[in-house]
């Protein structure tokens, strides 16, 4: 049997908060801080005017230190400052586009749904956030900038789902066809860790357009065949996302592999590097850090059932939470679960259900969904929470370890398509926006 596709389940593109993930980045800002304490006395200037709003030389100049912490600690090698600060800007007016467009759109992150992130951040750091904040003040970063900080990517995060989401389709075809591949090529065992250069075209690229990124991307890819550091060379003149991180991008197993890189990749050993790979997007290099054999495992399913109310204009996120906080005081005085979901939840899918989400496994439900019920023990009742479709409370009815079923196969199946093709329409996104706006760069 096909599995049904609910609104909880995992969206096409699942951000982290990188500036967040770790202590590192604490350590970084804290340091980058340190050296820009008198960047109030120097002379500012404006290096580019994006829209109506412009970026500084200071603010430049200081999240330039902090790309240059992050590549130190990565240990990779840091290349010209005029390289490294035009990525770095381009960096900085990607984002500030978004930001604007997200104001213009009504996208907000609300003080709950920061705090759950913040005790989140503070949770994968194994602090409580009351611990976690004087880890930041013990580190000269002031508590608010990061808050501050910390509502701006979760507000990227939003904007980019949203605009995304609608841009992708995944068909049974699409995932027959996936299984199949899947089978051919032995399963999803082996794993691959890849660093990725782009060399982007422009929206609607003529002829002559793409000859002189083809050229460029030739002498990027003889300078690796020469022996270049390819982490090096990506910060320098990679147009992907992840350039500033050396164009890592990670562990990924065979199936989840960006469909472009997907044959060429499994034919590689590692510490190759890819010819030239060429789709709307640019021109894309691989090298092949290393792979491994994966191992398949038995997962843990939960049985689960929950309640969703929405917020609009007339129910408020305060009024949300606390209705729900009144429906899960009546069930522990003994009301029926599954007679106040049918009356009273927003997620028609499993409201006639009494909410029962069935057999739920892991990364099918949006993160903050699984977060939440991965820390309840059966029987158990979570306090309300906010995710992107609105507040829910979930109990979990039970657990089982089972082995990947045909139904399960197909739900990842069709997670992993919607995760390749988010990326690529990110990528065409991100670009139109930018060829879009109007910027004016003085660098």
């Amino acid at each position: 049997m096909k599995q049904s596709v609910n609104t909880l389940m995992t969206p096409i593109l699942s951000f982290p908060i990188a500036v967040i993930s770790s202590l590192f980045v604490l350590f970084s800002l804290a340091q980058a801080a340190a050296e820009n304490t008198n960047s109030d006395e120097r002379l500012d200037w404006i290096v580019a005017v994006v829209n109506d709003e412009v970026i500084t030389h200071t603010a430049l100049e200081k999240e330039t230190q902090n790309i240059i912490q992050q590549l130190r600690q990565q240990g990779t090698g840091i290349p010209p400052m005029d390289a490294l600060q035009s990525q770095v800007l381009e960096r900085m007016i990607l984002e500030q586009l978004q930001l604007q467009l997200a104001e213009k759109n009504g996208i907000r992150v609300g003080d709950n749904e920061l705090n759950d992130a913040l005790r989140n951040v503070a949770t994968q750091n194994q602090l409580s956030l009351a611990s976690f904040r004087n880890q930041l003040e013990q580190q000269g970063v002031p508590y608010t900038e990061f808050r501050d900080e910390v509502r701006k990517e979760l507000t990227l995060r939003n904007l980019q789902q949203r605009q995304v989401q609608t841009r992708v389709t995944v068909t049974e075809r699409d995932i027959d066809n996936l299984l199949t591949n899947l089978n051919r090529q032995g399963g999803t065992r082996q794993e691959y860790h890849l660093l990725h250069i782009l060399i982007a075209l422009p929206e609607a690229a003529s002829p002559e357009d793409i000859a002189d990124k083809k050229a460029h991307a030739q002498q990027v890819l003889e300078q690796l065949r020469n022996g270049a550091d390819f982490r090096k060379i990506s910060v320098t003149y990679s147009d992907s996302r992840r350039a500033l991180e050396g164009g890592d991008l990670g562990w990924r197993r065979g199936n989840e592999l960006p469909g472009l890189f997907a044959d060429t990749v499994t034919d590689m050993e590692a510490g190759d590097i890819s010819e030239l790979l060429h789709n709307a997007s640019g021109f894309h290099i691989v090298k092949l850090e290393a792979k491994r054999s994966g191992n398949q495992s038995i997962i843990t399913q939960t049985h689960a059932r929950h309640m969703l109310l929405k917020t609009n204009e007339v129910v408020s996120d305060d009024n949300a939470e606390q209705r729900l906080r009144n429906l899960q005081e009546r069930v522990r005085e003994g009301q029926s679960f599954e007679d106040l979901a049918k009356a009273h939840s927003d997620d028609t899918a499993s409201a006639a259900k009494g909410g029962d989400l069935g057999w739920v496994s892991p990364g099918q439900m949006v993160p903050e969904f699984e977060e939440q019920m991965q820390t309840l023990s059966v029987g158990d009742i979570s306090p309300p929470f906010k995710s992107r479709y609105g507040w829910h409370i979930i109990q979990v009815l039970e657990r089982r370890q089972h082995d990947n079923s045909e139904q399960a196969l197909r739900s990842k199946a069709s997670t992993i398509i919607r995760q390749r093709k988010g990326e690529e329409e990110l990528q065409n996104w991100l670009r139109q926006l930018r060829d879009e706006a109007y910027v004016d760069l003085r660098l």
